[in-house]
């Protein structure tokens, strides 16, 4: 076994991949760009040395300085993780030609598996199921076109580098075939440095299904089941779980054999994953090979929790020149697992990429990264703590999220008390989105397919599960409490509205769901005024009226439009706070637990039955803001200016693209949100933006 390895990764999986070599007793390096100076991974491994830039071009994917490094330090191998230089033949032979051990598979192997044209014409020579498609080197885009029609739409264009969802597009008709392709090429090329592409046909009500295989350097191999990854968006994978629902020991045969057929076919050894594309047709699943991951994949966590086998340990055992641990016969499958990927990003705006800082960051319980019987049946694999800082430079997952039971359905219910009970504040997420999958009929009863989140967008997209009363209680309750800590002992200081002799009223403005609201305590009283020290612990009691702001337009005569309200909420309120983030309340004869968290004016509310979020506005803090520009288009998020679809002078219709942005290696279109005419574009190609910075402005078309 090594003494000390190099973990040429960042986030996550190098906290992963530290955490199995310290328990065998290999010390660890941790390598860190400018971005990730604090980060976790440098503080878990034993030692850290500093890269370079920001940009993965400028750190992580600068081989030669990784290499360098490793000699430096005297360790005797590298431990790629995934992404970055992971399935880089090139980076693998380095290694080699340096005298450092590859914790992975051969450069050649990585070579034959790496290129999905080639991949799958080794796979027809080794009798492994192909779905239709064209994989050769004719590129022209014209032939592509020809070859797309005569397979059928839908067609899929697949970059032949590709991988984790990047550089792939769904054609559905002749006329989207060249503009697609070129979208396809360009972030294959930003993604893989590599424009090349396949076509294939979109198979039917497809399900992703792949294979965990291994191999070692005597000629041994084995499969450790399957996994199924259908629930996707953007082509990336969000939940997987093993083992698939569905898969009969027939199949599950079948496949591994297929999987380990392939992998002997390229004299593979080290983690890899085949993966497989299932058409579901008249009640039968006919399988067909898509592409070889030579790697460990992200969702390796729950195939250990149902073999027990931890998958970085054997990575290396078997990079130190061991066999495999065990046989296939000794390997069995053990309950249910399923993992959630959170990440930072909007998912009712087009699962667009967040940046920002892990304000609040709070986890159920959990083990992390431990594979034996001792561990818990809930594990969290992250790279990040409270108050650390997602930048735009690296992959948007924060954490994984991964449950272990008997049963699928004892599974699902395990996880959901586990999103339940996770915290994120400070920057979009798409924790309370996972909530709702795993609650659609279709995730509940196993009815999965690639376009689940697309067929259930009703159930999962601009959902809001608290009532407008509870978060109102909520973020006055968090508002007083915060209030109270502040004051003196003097009770006529306090928020609590004491009087002798007359009543208490206080009013609050509220934005919830882009509507503005007033709220209005009246009759509030403590049911312990005492107590000054612990003040918030007292039961406290009022009235709460909400209405809701509306526009009264009777009256013709007058210019300015009056603001009226209209009583949406009224009833007798109480609760209790033990500190300013966590509340008991009481609400038309329900008690509800709830916390919360503010970030700018914004409180976040977490209840067992879900997460929202209502705005409690400062009304001093708004005074003398000028309203935002009219016809104005903002970037979403912050990235790099791809293209710009217009020009000064076209006249655009709502809905229309208008600019590309690229961020976090994945291409996002920007359309219109009017209808109008371009009157000044503010970026060029190639420029950087903010969060917030405008692109270009349109004047509507009565202005011309």
């Amino acid at each position: 076994m090594f003494s000390k390895i190099l973990i040429a990764n960042r986030g996550e999986i190098a906290c992963r991949v530290a955490a199995t070599a310290k328990r065998l007793g290999v010390s660890t390096v941790a390598v860190y760009s400018d971005a990730d100076r604090e980060a976790k991974h440098v503080a878990v491994c034993d030692e850290a040395v500093y890269l370079g830039g920001s940009a993965p071009k400028d750190s992580y994917l600068k081989g030669d300085a990784i290499i360098a490094i490793a000699l430096d330090v005297g360790a005797q191998a590298i431990h790629p993780g995934y992404g970055f230089l992971s399935e880089n033949a090139d980076f693998a032979q380095a290694c080699h030609d340096a005298g450092l051990v590859f914790i992975g598979p051969s450069a050649d192997a990585i070579r034959a598996m790496g290129g999905k044209s080639e991949s799958k014409r080794l796979m027809e020579a080794a009798g492994v199921p192909l779905i239709p498609g064209y994989h050769g080197e004719n590129q022209d885009g014209a032939f592509l076109k020809q070859q797309a029609d005569s397979i059928g739409y839908p067609v899929l264009i697949k970059a032949s580098a590709g991988g984790g969802g990047k550089g792939m597009r769904i054609v559905e008709q002749p006329s989207e075939f060249i503009d697609l392709l070129e979208s396809c090429r360009r972030e294959a090329i930003t993604s893989f440095g590599n424009d090349q592409v396949l076509v294939e046909k979109y198979a039917l009500k497809p399900r992703h299904i792949e294979i965990q295989v291994f191999g070692d350097t005597h000629g041994n191999y084995v499969h450790l089941f399957e996994r199924d990854c259908s629930v996707q968006r953007r082509h990336q994978k969000v939940l997987e779980e093993a083992p698939a629902p569905g898969v009969d020991e027939a199949m599950r045969e079948a496949m591994g054999t297929a999987a380990i057929e392939a992998a002997r076919a390229v004299n593979y050894f080290g983690a890899g994953t085949v993966e497989f594309i299932v058409e579901q047709r008249e009640g039968s699943m006919n399988f067909y090979f898509m592409e070889m991951n030579t790697r460990l994949q992200v969702e390796h966590p729950v195939s250990e929790a149902i073999s027990g086998v931890d998958l970085v340990e054997w990575q290396l055992l078997v990079a130190a020149g061991l066999p495999l641990p065990k046989k296939q016969e000794e390997l069995t499958i053990n309950g249910h697992a399923i993992e959630a990927r959170i990440c930072a990003e909007n998912p009712d705006n087009g699962f667009l990429p967040a940046t920002g800082t892990l304000f609040t960051y709070q986890k159920p319980e959990h083990s992390t990264f431990i594979i034996n019987k001792n561990s818990t049946d809930v594990r969290i694999d992250d790279g990040v703590r409270e108050g650390d800082v997602i930048s735009p430079f690296y992959d948007s997952m924060i954490a994984k999220l991964i449950v272990h039971a008997p049963t699928r359905e004892q599974a699902l219910a395990k996880l959901d008390r586990a999103l339940a009970q996770t915290r994120i504040v400070g920057l979009p997420n798409n924790v309370a989105f996972l909530r709702y999958i795993i609650n659609t009929e279709s995730f509940s009863q196993a009815n999965l397919d690639t376009a689940l989140i697309e067929r259930e967008r009703e159930q999962l997209f601009d959902q809001h599960p608290l009532e407008l009363s509870t978060l109102a209680v909520t973020a006055i309750a968090q508002q007083l409490a915060s209030e109270a800590t502040m004051q003196g002992l003097d009770p006529f200081s306090k928020p609590t509205g004491f009087r002798t002799f007359s009543d208490y009223t206080r009013s609050f403005s509220l934005v919830y769901n882009e509507q503005s609201y007033n709220a209005r305590i009246s009759n509030w009283h403590n049911a312990n005024c005492s107590d000054n020290k612990k003040g918030s612990d007292n039961l406290s009691s009022f009235t709460l009226v909400i209405g809701k702001e509306i526009a009264n337009t009777q009256d013709n005569s007058n210019a300015n439009v009056a603001a009226q309200t209209e009583t949406v909420y009224e009833g007798q309120i109480s609760y209790s706070s033990i500190d300013a983030h966590n509340h008991t309340l009481w609400l038309d004869g329900a008690r509800i637990n709830a916390q919360s968290w503010t970030n700018h004016e914004t409180v976040y509310v977490f209840a067992d039955n879900g997460r929202d979020e209502i705005t409690l506005v400062d009304i001093m803090a708004h005074v003398g803001e000028e309203n935002a520009a009219v016809g104005s288009l903002k970037s979403p998020m912050p990235g790099q200016v791809v293209a710009f679809k217009v020009a000064v002078g076209d006249t655009v219709k709502k809905g229309e693209p208008l600019a590309v942005i690229e961020a976090m290696k994945i291409e996002h279109t920007i359309t219109a949100p009017t209808d109008g005419v371009v009157a000044e574009l503010l970026f060029s190609a190639g420029d950087l933006v903010a969060d917030g910075d405008e692109l270009l402005r349109i004047d509507s078309e009565d202005s011309q």
